[in-house]
Order: C-alpha cells, then structure tokens, then sequence
C-alpha cells in the first residue's frame, strides 16, 4: 500500500465557509459580554479616534467627521482650533474663511451652516457652554443623536447611550447583536444586552474590531478572537469530535 493511502491526512482544527451569512443568529446577553471581556483585552488603548481637549472641540471635530475620516479631521482641526478656540469665536467667523479651512473634510459647505448654527446656538442659549443632556445637544443646528452621544460619553463621561457609526453597524450585525440596519433600532438592540457603564467604550471596541480585523469586504476571522462565538465567522473551530463550537455559549 502506498504512503498516500495508508494514512488519512489530519483533519483541520476548523472549517471555513465561502461567504458571510445573511441573517447571522441572534445572541444572547451572556455572549455579549463575552465579547466585551475579549474586546477589551484585545483593544486595550479603544477611546475616541478624534483629538480633543474639551467638549467644544470634540462637538466640532465629530460634526466635521461626517462622511471624513478622523485622521482627516485630525489633520484639519489644530489649525481650526487655534484661529476658532471656543464657541463664542466660532460664531464670528466668516463663513468662506471656515469653509477654505475645513474644505479636505468633505461637504464643507453643510459643515460649515452646521458648524455656525452650533455656535450661535450655544453662544445664544447657553452662554458658550456646550449643554450636557442629549436633548439640548440635538436641538443644536447639525447635532443628531450619534454626535450627541460622542460628546456625552467622551467629553463629560455620561453614557446617556450607544454611538452607532458605520463600523458599529456592520460589526454588530455581524456578531449577532442586531438585526436592524436602522441606527436607532441599532442602538436600541445593543442597550439591551451592553451594561451602561460599558455603552460608550463599547463602541470604540466595535469601532477598533471594525477597522484592524472586521473589515467590510472580508473580515479578518482567522485572526478573530470572537471567531468561536460569532454566527458569521468564515472560520468555525471544530472539537475533537469533529462537531463545529461556532456560536457555543462560554
């Protein structure tokens, strides 16, 4: 008998799959947290990409950010903070010059109403201070919930909720914490099963996931650390009995 036939190759420690599946299998509030554990040990350094000092130059960079990236908007704001370094400055400016200073981050011309509202806002109702409850944020010209929550949770430390971006999106769908593609849907899912004290690292930790490993064309999952719990893994670990441990509560 031949060496080929007298032995049969060893079997692989996991199977892989061709494509992500459409509907990932929901999980529960034990493997959420599971995931938490694992993010945190993994992304130990997640906190906000924007470079800031104070809740005025978080506001301002995460308005700029739509549509741009934070390593834009980095290169972009030390500038813009130095010429406009607080509201009541920002609201003087003139809008051509704000635009020429803020034209890489895309849709200046928004940014900059957005940005000019914002300031006359808060020099007008609150005396230049940015406010620190989410309805009087989103009641700001170009304040929607998502910047408001980066503001609340990263400037003045209250998790009043989840930021959901798009990596926060396709990651959480992903790992079978959502079904929605609607962001409020999206963030109402995750508040179920993320403990409050959680919410805003949370989604620095599906932000850093979604950059270095759960990438949008196709994720990283042999090098995944969440590979034998999430229902959308292509690499699913198999026992010593040969059965597949993908989506196996820990």
């Amino acid at each position: 008998m031949s060496p080929r036939a007298s032995a049969a190759p060893p079997k692989p420690p996991f199977v892989t799959r061709k494509a992500l599946p459409k509907k990932p299998k929901q999980v529960g509030r034990d493997v959420a947290l599971e995931y938490i554990r694992r993010l945190e040990a993994t992304y130990p350094d997640a906190k906000c990409s924007l470079d800031h000092n104070d809740a005025y130059q978080l506001l301002v960079a995460t308005i700029l950010s739509a549509q741009c990236t934070d390593v834009r908007v980095n290169m972009v704001t030390p500038d813009l903070f130095a010429r406009f370094p607080d509201a009541a400055a920002l609201a003087d400016a003139e809008p051509e010059d704000l635009e020429n200073r803020i034209k890489s981050t895309g849709f200046f011309r928004n940014k900059t109403k957005s940005l000019l509202g914002m300031a006359h806002a808060v020099v007008d109702q609150h005396r230049g201070e940015i406010p620190r409850t989410m309805d009087e944020l989103t009641h700001l010209p170009g304040v929607g919930r998502k910047t408001a929550n980066v503001v609340l949770g990263n400037a003045f430390g209250i998790n009043e909720g989840i930021v959901v971006d798009t990596h926060v999106t396709r990651v959480s769908f992903r790992l079978g914490l959502t079904r929605a593609t609607d962001a409020v849907k999206i963030e109402q899912d995750l508040v179920k099963v993320v403990p409050r004290e959680k919410w805003t690292l949370f989604s620095h930790l599906l932000i850093f996931h979604g950059r270095a490993i759960c990438v949008a064309r196709r994720p990283l999952c042999e090098q995944c650390p969440l590979c034998d719990l999430c229902p959308s893994s292509l690499v699913i670990p198999v026992s010593a009995s040969g059965r597949s441990t993908a989506g196996k509560r820990r």
